[in-house]
């Protein structure tokens, strides 16, 4: 039987804490940073893809209407005051129309307002009358979670949410767009900033209802966030990564043997404690090293490694590519 998790830090842990429900603490603590935002006003006909990038994507039609697209959904009309969340960045497509051939976003010319906010102006064509047709009115922005791209959360979430689909059961939804609504009506001095700030808790509280509210019959990660006792074991783990998590220990936690624990989080989670506790220690690691900047000798100490070259092994083997590559994100992110 397994008595200790590979490769586990030395710290000890003679006092386990007592932690609130998971899934509670992870909402609470929910946060998106803005990277940029745009207003754009463009005059049918048009059409723009959005190419996949870390950074999740939001988008809110404030006049006129546009159609969705991305490879894994048909289109979808999106009318004023709906608005959208692409958790993943993933590619997608807005048009006026469907028929409308595609342009990059990145090849319309754009105007800065402040340091992350800039306006684009797609050009108007006069149509058989002489005038040209009424502009559609988005306001769009890039947002980045304060949760590792891998966390089990962020991956089950869908590629597009919408607001809409999620307004009636969350009284906060609407209240955020109505406000959104007026803030672009209304034109006034500062409007931009105000909306990003919007956007950043609309995007969070759209992510919250569908926890909440969207999640028909959870299994898997949420099911066991939301288990009193497996519930209470993934709490311990992600609000404290870096502690000494033997199997002992989180058995002791749930109040079961050994062998209980073992079997009942590995079929609840669908993996064993031991690649679940280095995943979430080697999200955290991640985070520390390419968002803030700590050296790798250090974040592989604190998660009480006894060298670097056995963090970078277990690094690797759970993110895909060894530390350095972490590092040099940091640094590439840097002014």
């Amino acid at each position: 039987m397994l008595d200790h998790l590979s490769e586990a830090p030395r710290t000890r842990h003679s006092e386990l804490p007592d932690v609130p429900d998971t899934l509670t603490e992870i909402l609470q603590g929910l946060r998106l940073d803005g990277v940029e935002y745009g207003r754009c006003v463009l005059h049918p006909p048009w059409a723009v893809a959005f190419p996949a990038q870390g950074s999740a994507r939001f988008h809110f039609v404030s006049s006129g209407s546009c159609w969705l697209r991305t490879p894994s959904t048909d289109w979808v009309q999106l009318k004023p005051g709906d608005a959208v969340l692409l958790p993943r960045g993933s590619f997608h497509v807005l048009a006026s129309a469907p028929e409308v051939p595609v342009v990059d976003i990145d090849s319309l010319a754009r105007v800065a307002v402040s340091e992350n906010i800039y306006l684009v102006r797609g050009e108007a064509l006069s149509g058989a009358d002489g005038n040209a047709a009424p502009a559609d009115v988005m306001f769009c922005g890039a947002m980045r979670f304060n949760l590792d791209p891998l966390h089990p959360l962020v991956t089950m979430m869908p590629d597009v949410m919408r607001a809409g689909d999620l307004a009636q059961r969350d009284p906060t939804v609407p209240a955020l767009l109505d406000a959104m609504e007026r803030e672009i009506a209304l034109e006034r001095i500062g409007a931009c900033g105000i909306l990003a700030r919007m956007a950043d808790v609309l995007a969070a509280s759209i992510i919250r209802a569908w926890v909440e509210c969207g999640c028909n019959n959870p299994t898997g990660w949420i099911a066991a966030v939301r288990c009193p006792k497996i519930g209470k074991v993934l709490a311990a783990i992600h609000a404290a990564p870096e502690r000494d998590w033997t199997v002992p220990a989180l058995a002791e936690l749930m109040g079961a043997s050994r062998s209980t624990f073992a079997e009942a989080f590995t079929r609840t989670l669908g993996e064993s404690p031991a690649r679940y506790v280095a995943k979430v220690k080697m999200f955290q690691a991640r985070r520390w090293i390419a968002r803030d900047g700590m050296r790798i000798s250090v974040a592989a100490n604190r998660l009480g490694y006894d060298s670097e070259a056995s963090f970078s092994r277990a690094f690797k083997r759970v993110i895909g590519h060894p530390p350095s590559a972490a590092r040099a994100e940091h640094l590439q992110s840097r002014p």
